[in-house]
């Protein structure tokens, strides 16, 4: 009997790494792990091709571009990974009823409320980067409407110039930092979301749609710094300032704190608190110095 092949894009960013460690305890699939330079998304060109040669039963893209900052003068480029590749994956899966899914944002929300937002919420993008995630998730659904869409906030893990890294340097080579006190969100840890995607993929049922997934618990930015200090033991004075007084041109949304009741009962999957990843993710950052 045939495995079941998978292929991973983005393969060294910080999901596909998660579920690189993860596949050899799923070794009833086949897996296909291809970084940028063996896939690169914004060759828009030469993907369906690649896909054909790969000719894979399920398509995992954790390949995008997130950087929110660069996104606003890349626009291409940044549109090219996030929403035309992601068009021409679904297309291709779709034609050829082959599995899909794709991760997108939080950003996708105006961030305008102060309730947890659910899937079915108003979507409307305050800055490019999420712009072309909702272009993507559109595109994705309407090309192939069997595919899975997963929003995600907040990404952390060993892997990656993410928030955790960046604080935990700053931490060690600054006396002071100032961090955001005013964008409400929820952390996702990249380990716990891989495996939420293991979880999907030996599910008997394939339910097709959007979902949010992010860790449990509700917090700032301000205050996951002082999580990050408080769980590594490092000695830094954190200021919290607001979005305005943040040295950014672009926009952000304050409020993108993430309802998980759909995935948790559709695939009864089961979400730790982020502050239970955070702590295994510092341990494993400084075992690796």
């Amino acid at each position: 009997m045939n495995k079941m092949k998978i292929l991973i894009t983005g393969a060294n960013g910080q999901l596909g790494s998660e579920i690189r460690l993860l596949s050899p305890n799923y070794n009833t699939f086949e897996w296909v792990f291809l970084d940028k330079k063996k896939l690169n998304l914004s060759d828009l060109i030469n993907l369906e091709t690649k896909l054909e040669v790969i000719s894979p039963n399920i398509i995992i893209n954790t390949a995008a571009y997130t950087n929110v900052e660069k996104a606003e003068h890349e626009r291409k480029i940044s549109n090219s990974i996030n929403h035309h590749a992601v068009s021409i994956i679904a297309n291709w899966s779709f034609n050829n009823n082959v599995k899909f899914i794709h991760f997108s944002s939080d950003f996708v929300y105006p961030g305008n409320t102060i309730n947890p937002l659910k899937e079915s919420d108003i979507t409307n993008p305050v800055n490019y980067y999420g712009l072309t995630k909702i272009l993507g998730e559109k595109k994705c659904l309407l090309n192939n409407p069997n595919s899975i869409v997963i929003r995600t906030s907040g990404n952390f893990s060993v892997y990656g110039n993410n928030f955790v890294n960046r604080i935990l340097k700053k931490m060690q080579n600054e006396k002071m930092i100032n961090v955001v006190d005013d964008q409400i969100f929820s952390p996702t840890y990249v380990k716990d979301l891989a495996s939420a995607v293991m979880s999907i993929l030996c599910n008997k049922n394939w339910v097709s749609g959007i979902y949010n997934y992010s860790n449990l618990g509700k917090t700032s930015w301000y205050k996951f710094a002082i999580d990050i200090r408080s769980i590594s033991g490092l000695e830094c004075l954190i200021n919290p300032v607001s979005l305005l007084e943040f040295n950014s041109d672009v926009k952000r949304p304050k409020y993108t704190l993430l309802d998980k009741t759909k995935i948790m009962k559709t695939y009864s999957i089961s979400i730790p608190h982020y502050k239970l990843g955070l702590k295994k993710c510092i341990k494993n950052i400084i075992n690796e110095k």
